[in-house]
């Protein structure tokens, strides 16, 4: 008896893996053809590398907020304030008398 007669999953295993190198291939020609449009399209790289752009800063701003916010939050504890507040009220009043 041959292979595929005693377990008829064995026959099924090469069509899956032909059917997935199929699709494989389909999905880097894909790529390739995404990357040829782009680069052929002067303005949309320059517009797509501009929202790249925004979007890293916002997300630096954003992130930059909320880790300064939470350094804040655990100096507050740590360190007494109102020193820190009269420290910057009296160079405040330096700056004053100079101009």
């Amino acid at each position: 008896m041959s292979k595929n007669k005693d377990n008829p999953r064995n026959s099924e295993i090469p069509d899956r893996v032909g059917h997935i190198e199929k699709i494989s291939r389909k999905m880097d020609d894909i790529r390739v053809a995404e990357y040829i449009e782009m680069i052929s399209n002067p303005k949309r790289v320059i517009f797509m590398n501009f929202i790249a752009g925004l979007t890293r800063g916002l997300g630096m701003g954003i992130g930059f907020t909320v880790l300064a916010g939470i350094v804040l939050y655990l100096m507050q504890s740590w360190v007494n304030l109102p020193v820190v507040g009269r420290l910057i009220a009296e160079l405040l009043d330096i700056i004053d008398t100079y101009r």
